[in-house]
Parts: C-alpha cells; structure tokens; sequence
C-alpha cells in the first residue's frame, strides 16, 4: 500500500467549451491506472472559467487556485468561448492560462507529434508522407511577444490607430528551452532543430547564437540543425519524419505545432505537457492539456475527440509520476483502439461508424484492459 506523502498530487481543472467533456474521459483513465495498477496519486477536480466567474466573481476562485498551488501536476482541458464575453476582460485576463504559465514558470511546452498508421485514410496528408512521423516540438513558453513589454494600442498624433507588441528574450531564457531540448534529444534519436528567424529578427539572432553556444560547451554529441520558420512550417507539411526534436520561441512553437497537427490526423489528437524548473527535491510543476481549444461550436455534444487529453495523461505518467510502463500501456491502447476502429468524428474515414466523446473513453478503457491482460501473460 501506498504510504500517502508518497502521493503526487493532481488537480483536474476542465475549464470551458469541450474541456470539461475530454477532461472526464481524461479522469476515467486516471482512476483506472489507480486502481489497477497501483499508480500513487490523488486527484482533485476544481473549477475555471464563466461558471464560477458567475457565481464567485473569479474565473479562478479560491478553491481552484489552492488545488493548483498545491498540485504536482494540473490536469487542464480548456478556455473560451463565446459565453466568456460575460466575463469581463480584466477578469479574464487576471485568470487566464498565460497568467498561469507565468505563476508557475511553466517555460517548456512539449508537443509530440505522432502519427498513427491507422489513421492514414482520415490525415490530410498522403500516407507516404506520414510514415515513421514521430517528433516533439518544444516550445518556449513564458517569454518573447506574448509577454513582452511594451505593449498596447495607443491613437497617433494624426489620429491613426497603432498596435505594438514586443518580442524579446535573455540569455537564460533561450538556454533553458534549448537545453530541454538537447536533454530531450538523448533520449530518443539525438537530433535537434532550432526555428527562428535570425535572417530578420535580432531576438532571433540572439537565439540562434545562444543554441550554438550551449550545443558547443555541453551537447556536442547532439546533432543540431537550423531552420528559418517559413521553411520549418512547409518541412513540417513536406517531409516531417526528417524531425526529432524541434526546439522555438513561444509564438513560432504555437503556430507550428498547429500546422504540425495535420501530422497526426487531427488537432483532437495532440496532447502537451508545459513544465517549470526543477526544484531542490527534484520535482517540477507541470501542466498536462490537449492542445485543442475550447471548441465551442461543439461543446456539450458529446462529440469531441477526448485522445489529446488521454494522451496528455500518458506524458504525466512517464513525466510527473516517473511510470514510463504506465505511459506506453496507455499509448498502446489508444494505438489500439484506434486499430480497432474506434473513430470520433474529426478523425473518421468516410462511411466510419463516429464514438461519441465517452464511447472513445469506452474504447481505450477496454484496450487498456487487453493490453494489460496480455502484458501479464508475457510476464
């Protein structure tokens, strides 16, 4: 029996549109590693958004931000929509997932990119294209244009209109995405590309020039290339196996790991983890969610493809609770059940019989349960 200060601590924070529905899929697979397999963890759901903005006057009430303070782990589904213009912009502002990010100094964001062969009749990509795709892009997360300063919209002189955002990055801001990265790259095929756009931005200068230097001083057994991020995003689309680990800036990695998702037959199938630094006990906050949005067009149908949220459970199992066993049995049945047929509508070949969002639960809850059965008949 576990012993509970060995316990690592979850919160499951649905949030808004489709988040809440994939999310329950999410914490059915949680309970199920729980309770066969012995995982040590507690949970603790907590509520974001519009729900408790009306009724607390906070998208993040106290509750939800106890939860998440003292969490190892945050299990998130997602944010917006359109009932979120009955939260004002101040409020919103002060709880959103940027203002989280920042709290928690969640600065490397780990997108894998998989594709699943049983999957190629419903990717917009040819087969061929497809085969052996298997990369993860990194993605810097707390600094650059989404958090520089100055910015603003102010009224010129001649009464025009101005934007302005600034995009910039320190030394150890760029070190400490690229050194995720080259760690990453040891363990899998020992390749990194670095995306910038140094042949006009001199952040990006900088950047190139600080992943050079830390390659040279500690991983000079990593081999390490680098793209502009308008090539980067038409290789993604041309020949995507050639990556291994892709390391960018906060909004190159948002915009590519988008175009990226095409890799992998939908958005609805990409999960992430966005990790802080490593404390003196050796622990890191991390936050686990799908990168899809809230997706309100089909919020409370029932009918949303829950797998990057599952899958998003599989990188808290080998990342957060150090189960690498764990994590591959939960890929390999997603890997099966799709084998299997099990199909949401985003992902479905033409004629296919379409899961509701709980049915695809159904169904790698039931692989689970095969891959399981046949684990322990190998052992």
């Amino acid at each position: 029996m576990n012993n509970t200060s060995n316990m690592v601590k979850v919160a499951v924070v649905g949030g808004e549109g489709i988040g809440p529905e994939v999310t329950a899929q999410s914490r059915r697979i949680l309970d199920w590693f729980a309770a066969k397999r012995g995982v040590p963890m507690t949970l603790r759901e907590a509520q974001y958004g519009v729900i408790p903005y009306l009724e607390t006057g906070k998208v993040l009430p106290e509750d939800t931000v106890e939860a998440m303070d003292e969490a190892d782990a945050i299990l998130w589904g997602a944010t917006g929509g359109p009932e979120t213009k009955q939260v004002p912009p101040a409020a919103r502002k002060a709880g959103s997932l940027l203002s989280l990010r920042s709290k928690y100094d969640l600065y490397a964001n780990l997108r894998p990119i998989v594709a699943h062969p049983a999957l190629a009749g419903a990717a917009p990509l040819k087969a061929e294209v497809l085969k052996g795709v298997d990369f993860v892009i990194i993605r810097e997360l707390t600094s650059g244009i989404y958090f520089g300063e100055p910015r603003g919209i102010e009224t010129l002189p001649d009464g025009q209109r101005r934007g302005f955002n600034t995009e910039q990055y320190t030394t150890n801001q760029v070190r400490r995405a690229a050194r995720a990265a080259f760690e990453l790259a040891r363990t899998r095929r020992g390749k990194v590309c670095s995306v910038d756009k140094a042949n006009v931005l001199e952040t990006s200068v900088l950047w190139r020039e600080e992943v050079i230097a830390l390659h040279t001083q500690e991983f000079s057994d990593i081999e390490l290339t680098h793209l502009y991020v308008d090539n980067a995003a038409m290789q993604i689309v041309r020949e995507p196996r050639q990556f291994d680990v892709m390391v960018t800036g906060n909004i190159f990695g948002d915009i590519l790991s988008d175009c990226a998702a095409m890799a992998s037959g939908s958005l609805g199938m990409l999960p992430s983890a966005s990790l802080g630094p490593v404390d003196r006990f050796g622990r890191r906050k991390a936050l686990y969610e799908p990168v899809h949005g809230s997706a309100p067009d089909i919020a409370d149908k029932g009918i949303a493809n829950p797998l990057g949220s599952i899958l998003s459970v599989a990188m808290m199992l080998r990342l957060t609770l150090n189960r690498a066993e764990d994590a591959n049995l939960l890929e390999a049945a997603v890997a099966a059940a799709l084998a299997a047929g099990a199909r949401t509508m985003d992902i479905a070949e033409p004629g296919a019989t379409k899961l509701s969002t709980a049915e695809m639960g159904d169904a790698v809850l039931l692989a689970l349960e095969k891959v399981a059965g046949k684990e322990r008949e190998r052992a």
